[in-house]
C-alpha cells in the first residue's frame, strides 16, 4: 500500500494576514507523512506593482503579465512570499525548502499561445520532474512551490498556483496515495453563496454536474473544480476544498470531492 503524501495549495489572502498565515502553517506542520506547499501571491504582487508605479492589468480576473510584471512576481513569489513561509516553517520543525519551477527544473512550461487575448509572460505547464520532487520528500524534505515556471531557455513564466497543484499531484500520484487540499476562504463549495456555512460536504461526477445544471458552481469555482476532478481522473486519490480550518485533525465542515 502507498504511502499518503498531503499536497497543499493556499491562496493569497492567507499569506498576506500574518495571524491566519500562523495558524495555516501550523495546521500544515502537523500533517502526518510527507507533503508540499504551494503557494500563489496576486495580492502582495499588486501592491508591490503599485509602490513601484507599474500597472496591474487583470482581464476576467487573470494577470496580464509583461516584462516588468514577471520580474515584479518573481521577487514577491519566489522571494518574499516564498521565503516569509519557508522560514516560519523551519520555526516549526519542518525542513521546507523553496523552489520555483526553474529550481531542478521541477516545472516545465511553454509561453501561453495567443488567442482573443495576449496573457504575456503567462506559462501552462508541460511536464513536472516527479522523480526529483519524489526524491526530495524520500529524505524528509518538504518543497514550497511558488506559482513560477520556466520554459527550458531562460524565461521564467507566471502559472496558476491552482494548476500547478493538480499537476504535481498527479506528477506523484505514480508514488503516493495523493490527497490533494485547496484552502481559500470560504469553508467549501457552497449551496448558498450568502450563507458561509451552507457547505457541500461530498461532491462526485454525477453531483457535479447537478450543481453546474443548477448554477450553484459557476465563476471563480469553476476552474478550481475542472482542477480538481482533473486531478482525480488522473490516480488523485481524493480532493479537499476548504478554509485553514480544514487541515485541523477534528475538522468536519469542508467539501470533499472524489470520482
Amino acid at each position: 500500500m502507498k504511502e499518503v503524501v498531503s499536497i497543499v495549495k493556499i491562496g493569497g489572502n492567507v499569506i498576506e494576514d500574518d495571524h491566519a498565515l500562523d495558524q495555516f502553517l501550523n495546521s500544515f506542520s502537523k500533517l502526518k507523512g510527507p507533503k508540499v506547499l504551494i503557494h500563489g501571491g496576486g495580492k502582495l504582487a499588486t501592491k508591490l506593482s503599485t509602490r513601484l508605479g507599474i500597472p496591474s492589468n487583470m482581464v476576467d480576473g487573470r494577470r496580464i503579465t509583461d516584462k516588468e510584471t514577471v520580474d515584479v512576481i518573481t521577487m514577491v513569489y519566489a522571494g518574499l512570499a516564498n521565503k516569509k513561509i519557508v522560514a516560519q516553517l523551519q520555526s516549526k520543525g519542518i525542513n521546507a525548502l523553496g523552489m520555483s519551477g526553474a529550481d531542478g527544473n521541477s516545472i516545465q512550461a511553454h509561453k501561453r499561445p495567443v488567442k482573443e487575448i495576449d496573457y504575456g509572460f503567462v506559462g501552462d505547464i508541460d511536464g513536472i520532474n516527479s522523480k526529483m520532487i519524489a526524491n526530495l520528500l524520500g529524505t524528509g524534505i518538504t518543497p514550497v512551490f511558488c506559482a513560477i515556471s520556466h520554459d527550458g531557455k531562460g524565461q521564467l513564466l507566471n502559472t496558476n498556483a491552482d494548476t500547478i497543484a493538480a499537476e504535481i499531484s498527479i506528477a506523484m500520484a505514480s508514488y503516493y496515495e495523493v490527497i490533494l487540499y485547496y484552502c481559500f476562504e470560504k469553508k467549501g463549495v457552497l449551496m448558498h453563496i450568502e450563507d458561509e456555512n451552507s457547505v457541500i460536504e461530498h461532491i462526485n461526477t454525477t453531483t457535479y454536474k447537478e450543481l453546474l445544471d443548477k448554477g450553484i458552481i459557476a465563476d471563480g469555482m469553476l476552474p478550481k473544480l475542472h482542477n480538481c476532478f482533473h486531478a482525480l481522473e488522473h490516480n488523485v486519490a481524493k480532493v479537499c476544498l476548504g478554509d485553514v480550518g480544514m487541515l485541523q485533525k477534528n475538522a468536519e465542515l469542508f467539501t470533499t470531492i472524489t470520482l
